[in-house]
């Protein structure tokens, strides 16, 4: 069985060095040719854990991208705006069904399609076998230190589920499964949206009271419009929802909670969004869930209110008194 990861940044690393110590055959594919080097010669992902962090030294990786001709397991381990690229590059060399896992958490942004519809799109059914989400409350930071963590595999088709489930599960990583597709996936990609309104009420010096109303209404949200779209309710009681609604919320790892943070501090959005160059996939998910929720008329004052900020360039501080004034209201709606 061997796996091929697509991407050699922090998630695409931290997840093969998993799939090496359960020793499963596991190859890096990645386009920057340094941090390929940095991970076969020192055994290292400086760029991304530092100068302390040493990787398994059998895991491996490479620049060509032939590394999928013979794979079993193709892992995207890239930003949601790459995934049609990147499916559209490996479809012609697969030379066998595969199950495509994919880690990113987002949205098309001019479809708005949810990923695992975007991979079964750029990719030939005589070359997909199936496609599953490896998604939840997870920081790259944490799992190449080998600290405890737990994901979902998500997936219609169970049997692919308990596959992938099987491959990465060990004594720090333990893997559920889920079947209800749509829920997870939008629970994930929307949790980045919360999470850059929480850093920006920490930006704004706000406190533990400010950002527990913000999980707990930002949870309504999510579960609403994941409900409006087919999701199931209790997909956002569990790791794909609240779960990872709250590591993104609070922890120092998450790039969305130091976005929002910035935005914040600045009391604008203007001058991170001119310098920003890392990804931020809560930017662009704030972009798709709110025209969507406008066409459908689903009420969504936090996104609204965010996406505002991001793209009107809307105060922060009066996106939030514009949330806190918001006509009073029975919390069951």
């Amino acid at each position: 069985m061997k796996v091929c990861v697509l991407g050699s940044g922090s998630w695409g690393t931290a997840l093969a060095q998993v799939l090496i110590d359960n020793h499963v055959d596991t190859i890096i594919w990645g386009k920057d040719e340094n941090e390929v080097n940095d991970i076969n010669l020192q055994h290292k992902n400086t760029k991304y854990f530092g100068d302390d962090v040493i990787l398994n030294e059998k895991l491996i990786a490479t620049t060509d991208i032939n590394c999928v001709r013979d794979a079993d397991l193709v892992l995207l381990a890239v930003p949601s705006i790459a995934i049609e690229s990147v499916c559209k590059m490996i479809n012609p060399l697969l030379e066998k069904q595969v199950i495509v896992i994919n880690v990113a958490k987002g949205f098309h942004p001019e479809t708005h399609e949810r990923l695992s519809v975007v991979i079964k799109r750029f990719m030939d059914q005589s070359k997909l076998k199936d496609v599953v989400s490896l998604i939840g409350p997870s920081h790259a930071e944490e799992v190449i230190q080998r600290l405890l963590t737990t994901v979902n595999a998500v997936c219609e088709n169970e049997e692919s589920a308990i596959l992938v489930q099987k491959l990465f599960s060990n004594d720090v990583f333990r893997v559920y499964r889920n079947t209800d597709v749509v829920g997870a996936e939008i629970g994930v990609a929307l949790k980045n949206v919360m999470a850059l309104a929480s850093g920006v009420l920490s930006g704004l010096d706000q406190g533990d009271n400010a950002r527990a109303a913000l999980m707990t209404r930002g949870l309504a949200e999510m579960s609403r419009y994941g409900i409006a779209q087919g999701g199931r309710p209790e997909t956002y009681l569990g790791l794909t929802g609240v779960g990872d609604l709250i590591v993104t919320c609070t922890s120092h790892h998450s790039r969305n909670f130091q976005a929002g943070y910035q935005i914040g501090k600045a009391n604008s959005a203007t001058d991170f969004l001119m310098n920003n160059h890392k990804t931020v996939e809560g930017v662009k998910a704030a972009k798709v869930v709110y025209e969507e929720a406008q066409k459908q008329g689903i009420e969504m004052p936090i996104t609204e209110e965010v996406y505002k900020v991001l793209y009107e360039d809307k105060k922060p501080s009066e996106a939030i008194r514009d949330l806190m004034s918001r006509e009073l209201k029975s919390e069951e709606n």
